[in-house]
């Protein structure tokens, strides 16, 4: 259970990044052993909280205090792109400012905290989406912090991983603050949280786990709700008298001037509605016209099997409206397969000549960071669409004019993934080819993008290890690469 004494503090913090407002005159604190969760819409500016708690970015006004000698660690989303050449090895020794001369058994120790076996001299780029996050969870805590900060820890997981973290962190005796959108998990162990507002920039303390906190959020909604409606009655009513008593003349005017400062006052009472996160719009893919027979033919894959690959026959096809779930556990090589498809290069799977390959990768590398948002879509459309539908599009997406104007490389992850699915519906693929779509998804977002999935009418690979999500999609074939 948390203690008495504060670890953290912001005092008044104001920030701003790319003259874009991210936190203004910020109040918080967390107190020693607490868990809390940080929550907030896609773009908010959670990961730049966790950034200033860290002091890679420092406010522009007020104050943030950490105890003295408190260690921070961060497990962030992904791994940097210029990190990916570095082996295991390397990737936890860089997480020490001295050599660690009695490294390697930590890091054995620490690797089974995190339910993953692997040799240290593998590099980061030969591991799976799954791998990656929990050698990303791993770096964090061989640290054994003060602080332990995790940004969407949950991201790549299968069941039997999330299942351990969660087990792990509530047990862990020191302070964690947790980004997710994955309400059970963050229901489990956390004692409070913390609500960053997109709209006014501001943090708010809650006591309680995930649902206590949005129940709470819900009444306080309704309640400013029915305030602003009664005022805004009462104004209206006000306003009628007073341009009525105005045409009167002589004294009827003084009553009416009087009559606008008490309105005036009342409209200063109305209490500046919170808007919840929106939702993005319904959508569809359309799929590329004039397909027929088979899309894909596959006759073999390979697999990693106890560190080694081994080649195994499979016989699946894939036409107009059929959908494959590609299952098996973090590392056996789905997501080798998927790029192997994709890129044209597999042996022994073939996508149809002249099919159209709409390809949603786990780590967006197949978005050009350096890259607008703007530019980007603009590439997708080509002969498929006119600016009107571009920017149609994106407004579904929750793009606004700022976002299509920003680089690729700025936007949060959540942002990232919402551009992706934007580019897929001006594509107009024959065949998508899906690697953990849901990963930094808001909740609300995942619904309306499993229905889109749902109606798409050309052929499809899914790889996904959020059964709830999974469910909500006609799948034709499964191919469990585990079982093979």
């Amino acid at each position: 259970m948390p203690g008495n004494d504060v670890i953290l503090r912001f005092d008044k913090v104001s920030f701003e990044y790319d003259r874009r407002p991210i936190l203004r005159e910020a109040d918080f604190s967390v107190r020693e052993g607490s868990k809390i969760a940080l929550m907030g819409q896609n773009g908010a500016g959670k990961t730049t909280i966790f950034q200033m708690i860290t002091g890679t970015l420092v406010p522009e006004s007020g104050s943030i205090t950490v105890t003295e000698d408190a260690t921070i660690a961060t497990a962030r989303q992904v791994i940097p792109a210029d990190l990916m050449g570095l082996t295991v090895k390397e990737f936890f020794e860089s997480a020490f400012r001295k050599k660690q001369y009695d490294i390697e058994p930590k890091i054995e120790k620490i690797l089974e905290v995190v339910h993953l076996k692997i040799p240290i001299e593998r590099t980061l780029k030969s591991l799976s989406g799954g791998q990656q996050a929990r050698i990303l969870l791993a770096q964090a805590l061989i640290q054994d912090p003060d602080i332990l900060l995790l940004d969407e820890p949950t991201n790549n997981l299968d069941k039997q991983g999330i299942a351990h973290l969660t087990e792990f962190l509530a047990a862990y005796p020191k302070t964690c603050i947790v980004i997710s959108h994955d309400a059970d998990f963050l229901n489990s162990f956390t004692h409070g949280v913390l609500y960053l507002d997109v709209f006014t920039h501001k943090v708010e303390q809650y006591a309680g786990d995930y649902s206590d906190v949005t129940k709470e959020i819900s009444i306080r909604l309704e309640r400013e709700r029915m305030k602003n409606v009664r005022l805004e009655k009462d104004i209206a009513h006000r306003k009628d008298q007073a341009g009525f008593f105005a045409q009167k003349g002589g004294h009827m005017r003084d009553v009416a001037r009087k009559m606008r400062e008490k309105i005036e006052k009342l409209e200063e009472d109305i209490v500046e509605m919170r808007h919840e996160d929106k939702t993005i719009r319904s959508f569809v893919i359309p799929c590329q016209e004039n397909l027929s027979g088979k899309i894909l033919d596959l006759a073999s894959v390979s697999i990693i099997k106890n560190h080694r690959p081994a080649v195994k026959k499979v016989d699946v096809t894939l036409k107009k409206k059929e959908r494959l779930l590609l299952a098996g556990p973090n590392g056996i090589g789905k997501t080798t397969l998927l790029e192997k498809l994709a890129s044209g290069h597999a042996k022994g799977e073939c996508i149809a000549p002249g099919v159209r390959i709409g390809y949603y990768r786990q780590d967006f590398s197949t978005l050009d960071f350096t890259a607008t948002v703007y530019s980007t879509l603009a590439a997708a459309i080509k002969d498929n669409g006119t600016e009107q539908e571009l920017r149609s599009a994106a407004a579904g997406f929750l793009l606004n004019a700022e976002i299509l104007r920003t680089k690729i490389g700025l936007l949060s992850e959540g942002q990232k993934g919402l551009v992706a699915f934007a580019r897929l519906t001006l594509l107009h693929p024959g065949i998508l080819i899906l690697d953990e779509p849901t990963n930094h998804i808001n909740f609300r977002h995942i619904p309306v993008i499993a229905k889109a999935l749902d109606r798409y009418e050309g052929a499809m690979i899914l790889v996904s290890h959020v059964p709830e999500f999974v469910k909500q999609i006609k799948i034709d074939h499964v191919l469990d690469l585990e079982a093979l």
